[in-house]
């Protein structure tokens, strides 16, 4: 269970709008790696936590269907959010870690409020002009990151949907993209799709046995 903690000590040390951060698809064979920026209101951290507050964790500790509920729950009481992507081309020209990084930029760009300080996951994010937590493991940490990291999930997820009518065959909606058995076997057979990483290892390494 995740509590308020965080944000309650920065609202009351005189940074009144959070930003958590965080990105899902970094490890995916196929498709953009999705960062979202949500800001609550202040007044969420000094009320009442509704109900389903405890129930947000990191997105990959939950099930899909409880992923969307959530999703739309943190969207009802979201002051503002941003959601931005780095494309699979761009991964490939820049490599995983920079296209996160423009991921991130893009999504508190989409923000209409300008955060007082943002909560990201993981390592600080370089070359911006904002004040920043970054906390290891955040999704497991700090409830506006967690938050973030659901609606971002959920977003790309349905993207994959979406996808895997547009390129059949691949098994999109149900590994999203990552590197399972069914996926290393559909791209044995049809070969990568204009959408999946170059830059990735897309075939397994092969044994050869004499």
């Amino acid at each position: 269970m995740l509590g308020f903690q965080t944000e309650k000590d920065l609202i009351k040390g005189g940074c009144q709008f959070l930003a958590g951060l965080d990105e899902v698809g970094r490890g995916s064979l196929f498709g953009p790696v999705v960062a979202v920026a949500v800001i609550f209101p202040p007044s969420f951290f000094s009320c009442k936590k509704p109900s389903w507050s405890d129930q947000v964790i990191d997105s990959k500790l939950l099930s899909p269907n409880r992923r969307l509920t959530l999703a739309e729950k943190i969207l009802e009481a979201a002051l503002d959010l941003g959601i931005g992507y780095a494309t699979s081309a761009e991964i490939d020209r820049f490599n995983i870690y920079q296209a996160t990084r423009l991921a991130m930029v893009r999504a508190l760009e989409e923000l209409s409020l300008r955060p007082d300080m943002i909560l990201v996951d993981g390592h600080p994010l370089k070359g911006i002009d904002y004040k920043q937590m970054a906390v290891p493991q955040g999704d497991r940490k700090i409830f506006s990151i967690a938050a973030a990291s659901i609606v971002a999930k959920v977003f790309r997820d349905r993207l994959m949907a979406v996808l895997d009518d547009v390129y059949p065959g691949y098994g999109l909606s149900r590994h999203m993209g990552y590197a399972t058995e069914e996926h290393f076997r559909a791209l044995e057979k049809h070969g990568p799709c204009p959408h999946h990483r170059k830059s990735f290892r897309l075939f397994r390494e092969r044994v050869l046995i004499k």
